[in-house]
């Protein structure tokens, strides 16, 4: 049996007429904005709630001529740290009213790079967060095509452009922390093992474990690394690789806790005590790297707050283009921190 006659949709009218105020101030309420007092607030909700009330996403839209949709384009969500980006960003989205479309590159051709721009304009989408991250000249088309974007593009794991807004982790300051902390454990042959040396966040990590040990006037020869791609199998080979070019190597600084874990089990199954003979520190902080035996001292990044604060930023940026504003394009960084744990305490 189907009900012959359709439920009445309550509408914003509604709810003014029943709590005895403007249509204006159900508004302000629904939207959260701060300029309607507590009294006022509670007595339309619980009208809200009373009558059942849902806004229409629709006419909000065509009121204020926004799709409060986000295209986010990224790659690789194999690898922990774009999964758990991803993250904060469909959180933050949520809790603003944004919808995501969501598009994962297979590669980085520079005409796929154009569709999936062109294919996410189409649909309306109020601004871009891209996520894919920097791997060799696979940026390149930001030059050539950022004029021609109708929309705010923002920018996650990419190295600092001009007048291009961007927010990233502090690779390269997260590797300094990393080798401060074995020097200051007294260890003097510190090796590394990369991640994909075409990424830029590898690099970074790279860059930071070289300068620093150089400023402490300790070598950093080609024999002292070795590259993997961020999984646990590349990182054996790189640890098995790095013990015969460094044999007297008393410190490993891993670019990500995947590969660093392959190294615990390696150094186990060779009788190398972790930490007394070597120290081990990676980057990345998954949930599973206090879990590691010894557990695992890491470098933390936040990448659940780098995809919240890349949705507050892309938002800000709409908002000011709504109002005529504008706002200055910048890079920003979040600053990682060193959690010391068992793999580098020596008792």
């Amino acid at each position: 049996m189907f009900p012959t006659e359709r439920r009445k949709r309550i509408t914003i009218k509604d709810v003014a007429q029943t709590a005895g105020v403007s249509t204006q101030t159900v508004s302000r309420v629904m939207n959260k904005f701060s300029y309607v007092s507590d009294e006022t607030r509670q007595r339309v909700e619980k009208v809200v709630e009373q009558l059942g009330y849902h806004p229409s996403t629709l006419a909000r839209s065509l009121i204020q001529q926004r799709s409060y949709t986000l295209g986010v384009v990224t790659f690789g969500l194999k690898y922990i740290g774009p999964s758990r980006t991803l993250n904060g960003i469909a959180d933050k989205a949520d809790e603003l009213g944004y919808m995501l479309l969501i598009k994962e590159l297979d590669n980085f051709d520079t005409n796929r790079i154009g569709d999936v721009i062109d294919s996410l304009l189409a649909r309306q989408v109020d601004g871009i967060i891209w996520v894919a991250p920097e791997i060799g000249n696979n940026h390149t088309w930001v030059d050539e095509r950022m004029d021609r974007i109708s929309v705010p593009v923002l920018f996650l794991a990419m190295r600092p452009r001009h007048n291009i807004p961007s927010i990233a982790t502090d690779n390269y300051q997260g590797a300094v922390m990393a080798i401060q902390h074995l020097l200051d454990c007294g260890r003097k042959k510190i090796g590394h093992i990369s991640g994909p040396l075409g990424w830029w966040e590898a690099n970074e990590r790279k860059r930071g474990w070289c300068e620093t040990l150089n400023a402490a006037d300790f070598d950093t020869s080609e024999q002292h690394c070795a590259e993997g791609n961020w999984s646990s199998s590349s990182g054996e080979q790189a640890f098995i690789q790095l013990l015969d070019s460094f044999p007297d190597m008393d410190a490993i600084f891993v670019g990500n806790d995947q590969m660093a874990l392959s190294v615990l089990r390696e150094a186990h199954r060779r009788g190398i005590r972790v930490p007394e003979e070597l120290t081990v520190v990676g980057f990345d902080n998954i949930p599973e790297s206090a879990f590691f035996y010894p557990s695992l001292t890491t470098v933390s990044q936040d990448l659940q707050l780098l995809g919240e604060q890349a949705v507050q930023n892309v938002v800000e940026m709409i908002q000011a283009g709504q109002g005529n504003k504008s706002i200055i394009a910048q890079s920003r960084f979040i600053q990682p921190t060193l959690i010391v744990r068992e793999s580098s305490k020596i008792v």
